[in-house]
This record gives structure tokens, C-alpha cells and sequence, in this order.
């Protein structure tokens, strides 16, 4: 039998702790817009293109950090991203790595990546 899974992405869950505050944090971070209302009093869907992103602040709690990116944020300069985040005063967790990523973290300590594509 063929899968009837698709090979595809459709969205991933960030656990935040406040959602109005990790909405514009992840909206600034991304320099978007953010649009729309918080969901259910918990959810916010970022505006993506490509794979979704879903802030969710009812599945948070301290011990479900991500402490290992799951996914990671494209750039097309790895440099010029480092810069920006540093500007930011983002919370680095690494240098640039072999010329191509770095780890950061969100408000929560949620652990994101960059990657050069």
C-alpha cells in the first residue's frame, strides 16, 4: 500500500510561555508583520513561507524547553545574520560553526538555528 503521509512539513510547535510576547519577539526577529489575533487564548500562527510555525503558550511549561534546535531558520549570508542577531542582543548559544550556522535562544530558551542555504 502506498503511504497516504505526505513527505512534507506542515508546521511545528514552539512551547512559549507568554504568546503576546513570544508573537513579537519571533515577528520582530523575522521583521514581519505580525498579523492576526492570538488563537484560543494560546495559539499563534507566524506567517511563514513554506513550513508553518505555531506558538503554543498551553504546552509550555519549563521542563518542555528545547534544549536541541529542531529546525532551523535560512539565511542566505550567515554573516550578516550573526550581526543582525548580535544587534538584536539575541541570547547566542554559538559562533558561526564551519561557515554555515549558529544556535540561539528565544525569551524561553527555546535552542533555534540559523543555517546559510
Amino acid at each position: 500500500m502506498k503511504s497516504p503521509i505526505l513527505n512534507q512539513i506542515g508546521t511545528v510547535f514552539i512551547p512559549v510561555s507568554e504568546i503576546d510576547k513570544a508573537r513579537d519577539w519571533y515577528c520582530d526577529l523575522l521583521g514581519i508583520q505580525a498579523n492576526g489575533d492570538v488563537q484560543f487564548g494560546h495559539i499563534y500562527v507566524i506567517p511563514m513561507n513554506g513550513t508553518g510555525i505555531v506558538l503554543d503558550s498551553k504546552i509550555y511549561s519549563p521542563d518542555k524547553v528545547i534544549k536541541t534546535p529542531l529546525f532551523h531558520f535560512n539565511t542566505e549570508n550567515i554573516e550578516e545574520a550573526y550581526k543582525y542577531m548580535k544587534e538584536k542582543d539575541i541570547n547566542l548559544l554559538t559562533e558561526i560553526e564551519h561557515d554555515h550556522y549558529f544556535t540561539f535562544a528565544d525569551p524561553d530558551g527555546n535552542h533555534l538555528m540559523i543555517c546559510k542555504c
